[in-house]
């Protein structure tokens, strides 16, 4: 399986510097949703999702044009389902849910939507906008839920600037842990 982490790494290093809407790259955003995760004590499973939780960008090529162009191509549950070759649920689930998660925040909480990026707002309408009521009800039971809502906030704060993170190297030990 380290195979497949070496896998990982050859991704970050091809496509890692690739955009997806907000002004940092791809892997600076993905390692700083892992910080956030970790700042939060998140168990190391929602650490590496946090960190991986934006592969499906490199697994499309048609990612940053996707994007350009306002298209939805689904990059949360393309990148769940590449994962799931060998991470479990624990990893994956959130990951497919991260979107969903940002319906259902909109939904659920006052004042999220306003303290969303503005690139997050323009594809919330390309990933299906607000959550109806049922929708929420529905995503509440869901065995993930807890795990994507923590994902999703790691999410919606990785996205600084000026941030210093660890390398990508850092977390080689933590997503090898959390191999099925």
């Amino acid at each position: 399986m380290s195979a497949f982490i070496d896998e990982i790494f050859g991704l970050f290093a091809r496509f890692g510097q690739g955009q997806y809407g907000e002004d940092l790259s791809l892997e600076r955003h993905m390692l700083q949703s892992a910080a956030m995760a970790e700042a939060l004590d998140a168990p190391g499973h929602i650490v590496v999702a946090a960190l991986l939780h934006d592969i499906g960008y490199f697994l499309n090529p048609d990612a940053e044009a996707a994007m350009r162009e306002g298209r939805n191509f689904g990059h949360e549950s393309l990148g769940a389902a590449w994962l799931s070759q060998a991470f479990g649920e624990d990893v994956t689930a959130p990951i497919a849910l991260h979107v969903e998660a940002k319906r259902y925040l909109c939904a659920a909480e006052a004042g999220y939507f306003d303290g969303l990026s503005e690139a997050s707002r323009l594809s919330l309408m390309t990933q299906g906008g607000i959550m109806s009521r049922a929708e929420a009800a529905a995503f509440e039971k869901m065995p993930a839920f807890e795990a994507a809502v923590i994902l999703r906030r790691c999410d919606d704060r990785g996205k600084d600037l000026s941030a210093q993170t660890k390398t990508l190297a850092a977390y080689r030990d933590r997503m090898t842990a959390s191999l099925r």
